[in-house]
């Protein structure tokens, strides 16, 4: 019962999900979508999927595929020109500030903090794009690239142990949703800290510890 009252809530707070000429976007009930999110039209939302706010997903003129386990974080784009598919497969990583316009990304793939991903890309299965780059339109990037840039090219191969660090971080961000819906709750400011306050999960530090072994 209480799963259900916190599901309806959470149902209440969505007020950025439109349809547009008689497509509904389709939104698999493990995923979590901020309600300061706007989704509209022909976008289909796999399983366990963190959508940001700020996040705008227009399928108005195309449609917008994200498949299981991806995360869309905070101000990202998704977006098309007309007729086009956008296809983030299966645990596809889009950080902060990035647009992802008419392209299809890979799975298991990291795109880097305000990048931008242009018509009719091709990114392969498990490429990392580093933080600002531009990769322009019509680019086809083979598997396991390493891209940085503007325009972005190809800087060395993803090793494994940058793939691992890349699968951790992702993994934090499919556990998210369950955890948004479980805890996650509007609330008034305190004035002051309190006493005695929780500390931040141990995990976090271990992953951020292993990110400078591996990928530094």
């Amino acid at each position: 019962m209480a799963a259900l009252a916190a599901r309806s809530l959470y149902l209440s707070l969505i007020i950025m999900i439109y349809s547009f000429k008689d497509f509904t976007p389709v939104i698999d009930e493990s995923s979590f979508i901020h309600p300061q999110a706007c989704v509209t039209g022909n976008v289909i939302i796999g399983k366990n999927v963190y959508v940001g706010p700020g996040a705008a997903l227009r399928g108005d003129w195309g449609r917008i595929i994200i498949e299981d386990g991806c995360n869309v974080q905070e101000n990202c784009t998704v977006h098309m020109f007309p007729g086009i598919t956008v296809w983030l497969k299966e645990a596809a990583h889009i950080g902060h500030g990035a647009v992802i316009h008419g392209a299809t990304i890979g799975k298991n793939c990291l795109i880097g903090m305000n990048s931008v991903i242009m018509d009719n890309v091709e990114l392969g299965d498990e490429c990392i794009v580093g933080a600002l780059s531009f990769i322009k339109a019509d680019e086809k990037i083979k598997r396991r690239s390493m891209m940085a840039g503007n325009p972005a090219k190809m800087i060395k191969e993803v090793s494994d142990e940058m793939m691992e660090w890349k699968t951790m971080g992702t993994a934090l961000y499919q556990q998210l949703p369950s955890e948004m819906k479980a805890s996650w709750k509007a609330c008034a400011p305190l004035n002051e800290l309190p006493e005695f306050q929780p500390s931040q999960e141990f995990l976090y530090k271990t992953w951020n510890e292993m990110r400078r072994k591996k990928i530094l």
